[in-house]
Formats: C-alpha cells, structure tokens, sequence
C-alpha cells in the first residue's frame, strides 16, 4: 500500500470521476474530502446512458487502457446488481465489425460475434457489455467512500486554490472550463427518454452514417433509457420535446414496442468534451500539488476506475 499523504486530499467534484478518484484515495490510506456543487444524483453522471463503450473520448490509446481497467473492475462489481447497478448485458453495437475491437478488446470481450438477421437489421456487433444503473450506482460509490472513512461537502468553489489542503483533485468536468480555467472545455449536449419497459432485456446502440444521428436502448428492470443527441456547444439543459420526440421515433425503428411505452421522464445532460482528457500532476507555487482528472467527454463512466487509479497514483506517488 502507498505511503499515506501528509495531511488530507480534497477532490472537488462529485460525479462518477469525483466520487471513483476519492474512493480508491481513501481506500489506499488517504485522508479525503469531497466539495460538490450538486449531489451526485444531480450531476452529468446521473444522466448517463451507462453502457460501457469508450465513446467520444481521447486520446484513443489511453482511453482504452482505461477503460479495460474500468472493465476489470465492473465486472466484479456485476456480482451484486442489486446493490453496485452493475450487471453484464447482452446487445448489439449497431455498424461495428469485429475488426473495431479485435486490436484492443477482442481478447477482454468472450462472445463478440456478428449479430444475426433477427437481433439486428443491419450490419452489427454481439456483445456483453456493462451496463450500470447509475441511480444505484452513484449513491453506491458515496457509501462506500463513507466506508472508507471519506466524507462529502454540498459546496460550490470559486476556484481550485479555494481548498486549504495539500492535495486538490480536480474533477470537475465541464466546470474546470471556467475553475482552471481552460477554455478548450466544451460541452456536447445529450438528450434522453426514459420510458417505462414494456418487456426488453437487450440493448441496442446504432448510428446512421448518413445523418450521424445515433439511437440506443438501454433496459433497466422497471425502464427503458432512450437516446440519444449530440449537440456540439450546445448549454440548454431544458429537454426540446422535438427532439424528444424524433429520440422515441429512431428507438421505435429498432424495437417497435417503443412506440406505445410510457415516459417516465426526459433528461439533459452536458458532456465534458476535450481534445484529450487532461490527466496530470500540476505543483502549485505554495508547495501544494493539484491533479487534475478531467474531459472525459461522453466515457467517464467507462474510464471511471482506470482514471482514478492513475489520478490516484500521482496524488501518493
């Protein structure tokens, strides 16, 4: 086990990347801090569709070694559903061939098989994938940072030297655009339906290579997430019913049982894109240190385990 830091480490942020960093901080002996604007169930995270997939995230070949890191670690997750919101389902990565994956996932993935006729219209990819419930899984990471001796602050921060600490993460996704400040931040705008399940147990994820307009079926027990947009620059977090709207349409295509669901809710999130995740040591003039982990684009679910355990590593050294 690492040495244990001199003093204690604040991580500002509390999504899937705040609260998994300072999960594995404190269970590696760190005293930890979370200062979080929103709860977690209030955060982009909350809004994620959850599939595991590294999806508009870069750079490509780091963003891979994180992910199957990720991978190591939901799939032990898996063993508890009920209690992680982990399991492993099956489905279909709509206009993926297995030539996509076998460089770099192939090997991690048993099962990978092209899918049939029956699963999916066109040209597909069967695989077993998480997929990760995150109304379970957020509030589950909380508990067992708690258990890990950690605590959370509701509290909003005008900048990252705010902390009075030896150690400051910053996981703060879209907000470190203004926090660091790095402009280079942006947000790409997703838009969900959630209806209620009339019976679906696969999910499904498609692009049109046309249009680039993207749908995926997500089923959870009780409901279904329906998506998806990808809005470059867009900030609304108010749900267009038109848009809406065309989400149910382009999922009814691929389950026609879609058309007549129920909805349940409509949900917006902003997703912390970048040119590369920014994933460093930054020594601050005073002696303290700040790590920023952060731009995780459309994937921090995916990379969320394997970004912590480096975050975590520049933090003890």
């Amino acid at each position: 086990m690492e040495t244990e830091p001199e003093g204690e480490v604040v991580v500002i942020g509390g999504g899937v990347i705040g609260l998994t960093t300072a999960v594995v901080l404190a269970e590696r002996g760190s005293r930890v801090r979370v200062w979080t604007r929103e709860p977690a169930e209030r955060t982009t995270s909350a809004v994620a569709g959850a599939l595991w997939w590294p999806y508009r995230i870069a750079p490509p070949a780091a963003a891979r070694a994180w992910a199957l890191r990720s991978l190591d670690v939901y799939e032990e997750l898996a063993a508890r559903p009920g209690r992680t919101g982990v399991r492993m389902a099956e489905g279909v990565l709509g206009e993926t061939g297995r030539d996509e994956v076998a460089g770099w996932a192939a090997g991690r993935l048993p099962g990978l098989r092209a899918s049939t006729p029956e699963e999916y219209g066109g040209s597909g990819l069967w695989a077993r994938l998480p997929l990760i419930d995150m109304s379970i899984h957020l509030p589950w990471l909380r508990e067992r940072l708690l258990a890990a001796g950690g605590t959370v602050e509701r509290r909003a921060v005008a900048g990252l030297a705010e902390p009075v600490a030896p150690v400051v993460v910053n996981c703060t996704g879209l907000d470190a655009r203004t926090l660091v400040p790095d402009p280079s931040v942006r947000p790409v705008r997703g838009q969900l339906v959630v209806v209620a399940n009339p019976g679906i147990r696969t999910w499904t994820v498609c692009a049109d290579p046309e249009s680039g307009e993207t749908a995926y079926v997500f089923p959870h027990a009780d409901r279904l997430v329906l998506g998806g947009t990808a809005e470059e620059d867009a900030w609304s977090p108010e749900p267009d019913p038109a848009v809406a709207a065309a989400i149910v349409r382009r999922c009814a295509v691929l389950r026609p049982e879609i058309a007549g669901a129920r909805v349940l809710a409509h949900r917006v999130g902003l997703r912390p894109v970048r040119d590369a995740v920014r994933l460093e040591r930054e020594p601050l003039p005073d002696g303290r240190l700040l790590v920023h982990n952060y731009g995780h684009g459309g994937a921090g679910v995916t990379v969320a385990w394997g970004c912590a355990e480096e975050a975590a590593g520049l933090v003890l050294g």
